[in-house]
């Protein structure tokens, strides 16, 4: 089945696909808007909780355009102010409040209303020292480089402003289809909501340092409606059968048995924090094989897992010794997981080649063992996990001569700021995760719960990596809200991997 997702625009389609959709129907319009802007208010609240609670007497910055990406900010502060009584909003027209748009205009006037004593439109020059939030809502999807001088100039000043959490509607203003040029004006954001659609710039590779993290805001625009579109952005939809009840009838057999192999004594934590993972995926049954040395100790600590101890090589590897234990138990599984803390002994490397090659189930494939003579071995579905290093790794050491078609046709999770999964022309990209992850075990982490989801759905590779990724993601955030980015460890992740299914 294909990942629950919706389709990612450049800006020409966005506005195609808006003028279709809305038919010229303002209110309509008008009601999306209002949608957006409470979404976005809700996010934010949500969002600054990796900061730490909101604060007391909180000083909002908006900067509001003409158009709807005006009206959206001052919606969302509108909704910020209600929660929070002695919260304050100083509000810059960065193009003349003059020259609002109806709807915009609208929206103004519903935020002062609303919240007369504590909204102040100011020119820039009175921008405060610092401020709680910022909310960029100057230009849209429809903005065409370059940024006017005024407005170049107002971004540049509130880039430099200390500002506890900035977040940008839509797309951060400035930005467009076309990567910004080096010295472009661009608003800085720690986090982009893409409100209704998601829009191609801020999937761009280049544009992270602008865009920040971003979260896709789904106002409903693709209920029941299939569009085509080789990039895409995941859904919670691709979480919801996992948190559904389960047949009353199923057992352990049910839901598949993986097989995790990794771990060396240079690097025994990484295979037991898959296994951990995998544990939480749901799957029925998990074998993991290691190093015999590690097996007592792992089977203490997770004696949920049937622990398997095979030979190990002087240093401390998996030896080519300990194949025909492995061929007897690999007849078991409904997919293999390996390569955390494996290492890079040759032989071991040798034997993951032949496990590969001899493979008759769907495989992840991770860390140490995404190697060109790994990952092109055997013919049977394969997931590979590299980081942007270990892409370039399995890239040069490919080479061009043709591979076998079990590469080619390899799902590819590439782990990143904005991790994507790519399935031959199609990139899923995950709006989940952030930089909490960025240290070391979040990848075996990954590689255990993609693998329980593969044993569970070994026909469709694709939707257990989505499935991994946008769950991984989601359990990051969750971990990140609840203690931070900084003092987090990975092993904590697992704590939030049920709430990260049971949230709406």
């Amino acid at each position: 089945m294909k990942p629950a997702s919706h389709p990612i625009f450049s800006g020409a389609q966005a506005r195609a696909f808006e003028a279709r959709y809305f038919g010229g129907d303002e209110t309509a319009e008008g009601a999306a808007m209002e949608a957006a802007g409470a979404a976005v208010a809700a996010a934010v609240l949500r969002d600054f909780g990796e900061r730490g609670p909101w604060p007391a007497a909180a000083r909002i910055l908006v900067l509001a355009g003409k158009g709807h990406n005006g009206g959206d900010a001052l919606i969302a502060a509108r909704h910020l102010l209600r929660a929070h009584p002695d919260a304050r909003a100083d509000v810059i027209f960065a193009l003349g409040q003059r020259e609002l748009r109806p709807l915009a205009q609208h929206a103004w006037r519903e935020l002062c209303h609303a919240c007369p004593d504590r909204v102040l439109a100011i020119p820039a020059e009175r921008m405060a020292r610092r401020y709680d939030l910022s909310l960029d809502g100057i230009f849209g999807f429809q903005f065409r480089p370059p940024v006017p001088r005024g407005v170049g100039a107002l971004l540049a000043r509130v880039n430099a402003l200390p500002v506890s959490l900035r977040t940008a509607i839509d797309l951060p203003s400035g930005l467009g289809d076309a990567p910004a040029a080096a010295g472009a004006a661009v608003f800085r954001a720690d986090f982009t909501y893409a409100t209704g659609s998601v829009k191609q710039a801020v999937v761009n590779p280049s544009a992270v340092r602008w865009v920040g993290r971003l979260r896709y805001l789904d106002l409903g625009f693709f209920d029941g409606d299939a569009i085509a579109g080789a990039s895409r952005v995941l859904t919670l939809g691709v979480l919801a059968d996992l948190s559904a009840l389960r047949a009353a009838d199923s057992d352990k057999r049910t839901y598949g048995h993986l097989f995790v192999i990794g771990g060396s004594r240079g690097y025994p934590g990484a295979v037991l924090m898959a296994v951990l993972a995998a544990l939480r995926s749901g799957v029925g049954l998990l074998t993991a094989a290691v190093p015999e040395s590690l097996a007592p100790a792992f089977a203490a600590r997770a004696p949920e897992a049937m622990w398997v101890g095979l030979p190990e090589t002087p240093d401390g590897g998996l030896a080519l010794e300990g194949r025909r234990l492995l061929q007897s138990r690999l007849g078991r599984a409904s997919a293999i997981a390996m390569g955390p803390g494996l290492g890079r002994e040759p032989e071991t490397l040798a034997l993951m080649r032949e496990v590969v090659e001899a493979a008759t189930v769907p495989l992840v494939i991770d860390a140490d063992a995404l190697r060109p003579e790994i990952v092109t071995a055997g013919t049977m579905p394969r997931i590979l996990t590299p980081h942007a290093g270990e892409w370039e790794r399995i890239k040069a050491g490919s080479g061009r001569r043709r591979q076998p078609r079990a590469w080619r046709e390899a799902v590819v999770v590439h782990k990143g700021p904005l991790t994507a999964v790519a399935s031959g022309p199609n990139r899923y990209f995950s709006p989940f995760g952030g930089p909490v992850l960025a240290r070391g075990g979040s990848g075996d982490v990954l590689t255990g719960l993609t693998g329980g989801l593969l044993a569970q759905t070994p026909a469709d590779p694709l939707l257990a990596a989505c499935r991994g990724v946008a769950w991984h993601g989601r359990a990051a955030d969750a971990l990140a809200r609840a203690q931070g980015a900084t003092a987090a460890v990975v092993t904590d992740l697992l704590e939030y991997l049920p709430q990260a299914l049971r949230e709406g």
